[in-house]
């Protein structure tokens, strides 16, 4: 099986949930703002906060610290009741910051079905390049954790299956069910212990919807990447039959349908710090076609020239940062979610703001299948406040 239950460790219910939930670690990488804000509302109290490493805070030189306190937390919650365990497949329902909502299924991903690389036959696929160097901080985290938290969104073409499961089981009690912090929404979640027909049909129409592509990544592949590569290294010395049901095999992941009514393909723009209007020029010098994408330097908007097919677009306008970085090392880029948050930092920083296309999600599958992964951050799935937050744990060792 591609997808299975799994036992999952949850907080207690003396645990305050609207403390322990928070947003993915790679979300407001140039807002230290937010994270303040957000260690303010936690206040010391038992959450994912204490068990991830938030990537604005990546070359604070603080690495080997925050490290060693993720791993005595994750050790702490497993002893002093914070969490308990569950077993099965959890059928979740967020209300989203514009009231619409997300329907997905939390499940246990079996990594040897997963591939990252741009070539593979794999049944779940990264749908954009994988950033290498942002590998080794979080292998570095996960290797010597007994847990993982998961912010993985996997994307499939099953209609309103998962909203019909959930719809049967509304009238029963939730596992969880409160507010988001910062703004994140609101989030219900259904236990499904008796899960094997459930994921057996699951099964049956992934498979029919596509041989080739069953799952893609849609948020969250770096740190799926980061549990394959731990994976690769544990079995390499494994037996046969430890292989098959070693807990650091199986990845927790939620599983969305890809024309759920609430997911919009958002573009991540880039702004370049340290840049100014030659790195506009450059750029522009470097793409073409009929349709054009704006820049902002200092207030000025610029028309950089792309061509009509967004995918061909981004990967274009990615290829020519790569080339200009490459030549001017002092440059450094972040990817950001939002028209309005790039505005910002580019105009506090005097930094260069490139706003992307956004890919046409009805594609993607097709685009997948048949070139392999788009340029690194060429999509984002709604606002950074609707990202996924973390509250399943999950043992890997």
């Amino acid at each position: 099986m591609i997808v299975n239950k799994a036992q999952f460790l949850v907080p207690s219910a003396e645990v305050d949930k609207t403390r322990w939930a928070v947003i993915a670690c790679d979300q407001f990488t140039s807002q230290r703002e937010y994270w303040s804000e957000l260690s303010a509302v936690v206040n010391g109290a038992p959450s994912t906060l204490s068990l991830i490493y938030p990537e604005v805070y990546l070359k604070d030189g603080d690495k080997a610290q925050r490290i060693a306190a993720i791993r005595s937390a994750m050790n702490a919650y497993m002893t002093d009741g914070t969490l308990v365990p569950v077993e099965g497949v959890i059928l979740v329902d967020r209300t989203i910051s514009d009231g619409r909502h997300r329907i997905g299924l939390v499940a246990a991903l079996d990594l040897e079905e997963y591939e990252f690389t741009p070539v593979n036959n794999a049944h779940v696929k990264a749908t954009e390049r994988t950033v290498e160097e942002r590998l080794p901080a979080r292998i570095e985290v996960r290797e010597g954790a007994v847990l993982e938290c998961s912010h993985v969104m996997l994307l499939t073409q099953i209609g309103g299956f998962v909203k019909e499961e959930l719809e049967k089981r509304k009238s029963g009690t939730p596992l969880y069910d409160f507010e988001l912090n910062m703004k994140g929404g609101w989030i219900t979640g259904y236990l499904v212990e008796d899960c094997e027909e459930l994921l057996a049909k699951l099964e049956e129409l992934t498979q029919k919807a596509g041989d080739k592509v069953r799952y893609a990544v849609g948020d969250g592949n770096h740190s799926l990447a980061t549990a394959k590569r731990c994976w690769e290294k544990i079995k390499a010395g494994l037996g046969e039959e430890e292989k098959k049901t070693h807990p650091a095999r199986f990845a927790t992941v939620e599983i969305v349908d890809i024309f759920d009514e609430s997911l919009d393909f958002e573009p991540i723009h880039r702004v370049l710090f340290g840049a100014d209007e030659k790195a506009i020029e450059y750029i522009a010098d470097n793409c073409g076609g009929e349709k054009s994408v704006k820049a902002v330097f200092k207030g000025k908007e610029y028309a950089i020239p792309v061509r009509v097919n967004s995918s061909d677009a981004i990967a274009d306008l990615q290829n020519a940062i790569d080339a200009y970085l490459a030549q001017h090392k002092e440059v450094t880029v972040d990817y950001v979610h939002g028209d309005g948050y790039t505005a910002k930092i580019a105009e506090d920083n005097g930094a260069v703001a490139i706003f992307m296309p956004a890919v046409e999600k009805h594609s993607l599958f097709d685009y997948v299948a048949r070139r392999g992964v788009l340029p690194r951050k060429s999509f984002s799935m709604g606002n950074a406040e609707d990202k996924r937050y973390y509250y399943e744990t999950k043992k890997i060792k």
